[in-house]
């Protein structure tokens, strides 16, 4: 049996591997229709112009869904790993789960509103996707911390915990440089430049905002790597409770009143045929 068989681990495994193709996709499609430079352009501008637009969109939509089923699974599988009596941590659990959907919608709103068509629902989007998706890995890494050694070892805590550094990190980078870049560049329509030169004014920074970008989306989708080992061992299914053997209805289903119609109408034929 692979690895990816093994229990639900396909399903962090997809949603990494779909992502990380989303982006670079888009990218090399963007470039090679010359929409942007080659040199690490925003993530954002490589879903900004038809047709990379279109496939990025829906390929994000899907990554959101993927996002979602994990969360759910991983949500799940907490809730069955930790007792009664433990009331913190399953609250704990609770609002990591709505984070992570939060996060997951998040994304669905930066594919479908294009940052050169509406900037500021674009940026929420953004800011759903990654600001919440990073406090998401910080509940997900106290959990982890907390569940240490019962469930599993203190290695993938620290793992987590490096991961969630590394998002953090990113997320500074971005928002410093991207504060000055703005600031540089007064009466310019940054969100509709899509080439810059080397050396213009906000150059630098708008590389090392970009560089920060592309770090903090893969710093993101890594961290549901760590849930391929713990999701080897969990499964999911779902049970058909029926209550009623038919789908009509009145109690007796389409057998009694069929011989009911068939009876009635053989009750009724004389009349209905003139007979006295």
């Amino acid at each position: 049996m692979w690895w990816f068989q093994q229990g639900l681990s396909f399903l962090p495994a997809a949603l990494v591997i779909w992502t990380a193709a989303s982006f670079v996709f888009a990218y090399i499609t963007a470039v090679l229709l010359k929409h942007v430079d080659p040199l690490v352009p925003y993530i954002s501008d490589t879903g900004t112009m038809a047709p990379e637009r279109c496939v990025f969109g829906i390929m994000l939509d899907v990554s959101a869904f993927l996002g979602m089923a994990t969360v759910y699974v991983r949500y799940k599988q907490v809730e069955a790993l930790t007792g009664e009596d433990e009331l913190k941590l399953r609250r704990l659990n609770r609002f990591g789960f709505l984070l992570g959907l939060i996060s997951s919608f998040g994304m669905c709103v930066v594919a479908n509103f294009q940052k050169t068509t509406l900037f500021s629902m674009h940026l929420v989007g953004a800011v759903l996707t990654f600001g919440v998706g990073a406090l998401y890995i910080l509940v997900q890494t106290l959990l982890s911390l907390h569940m240490h050694p019962h469930v599993h070892s203190k290695t993938i805590y620290l793992v987590r915990l490096g991961i969630g550094v590394w998002t953090l990190g990113s997320i500074i980078s971005m928002f410093i440089s991207s504060v000055i870049m703005y600031s540089s560049l007064p009466g310019v329509d940054v969100p509709h430049k899509l080439h810059w030169t080397p050396g213009e004014t906000g150059y630098t920074a708008h590389i090392i905002s970009t560089v920060s970008e592309w770090s903090l989306a893969f710093s993101f989708i890594s961290f549901f790597l760590t849930y391929i080992r713990d999701f080897q061992k969990i499964n999911l299914r779902a049970e058909v409770d029926l209550q009623s053997s038919h789908l009509y209805d009145w109690p007796d289903g389409g057998v009694a009143a069929s011989h009911r119609h068939k009876r009635g109408v053989s009750e009724a034929s004389p009349l209905l045929a003139g007979g006295t």
